[in-house]
């Protein structure tokens, strides 16, 4: 049997198997394209910032929130021929507020850092090795094949 109670805020609704084998009646109803809570993307189209977009990983909305909106804001409406150049003030103040939370927003140290680029370089030049020492075994073949034929 198909109930429906209230807990607080929360409304709990109980359904059957049966009531899930019946099609539904519910309508759709239309988006509307200037509702700021709607998945638009990262901007709206009056041109805000949507700062509920999941693109942002929850960003706008943790302890650094404001220092982040405001550094991000900046950016975007920044008309600087370096684009953001006028705001390193707001993203020192949300550097400032990430390293108090070290938990929340990790950094890489410098020690990792350098690791990752060695070994970045390491597989950029390994395609240039992997050539040298396979074009001389291809030209060798090449040759070997010429003769028998």
């Amino acid at each position: 049997m198909a109930y429906c109670r209230q807990e607080g805020k929360d409304r709990i609704i109980f359904v059957t198997k049966e009531d899930h084998e019946t099609p539904s009646n519910a309508e759709m109803v239309a988006d509307d394209p200037n509702d700021p809570y709607e998945e638009h993307g990262l901007i709206l189209p009056n041109g805000d910032i949507n700062w509920n977009c999941r693109c942002l990983g929850g960003m706008a909305s943790g302890p650094c929130g404001e220092q982040f909106k405001s550094a991000f804001s900046c950016f975007h409406h920044s008309t600087e021929d370096v684009k953001g150049s006028d705001c390193v003030d707001q993203f020192l103040a949300m550097q400032e507020c990430m390293q108090k939370y070290p938990d929340l927003y990790p950094q890489e140290d410098e020690d990792e850092k350098e690791e990752e680029e060695e070994e970045e370089e390491e597989e950029e030049e390994k395609p240039a090795e992997c050539l040298e020492e396979t074009a001389p075994t291809e030209a060798t073949a090449t040759k070997e094949e010429e003769r028998s034929s």
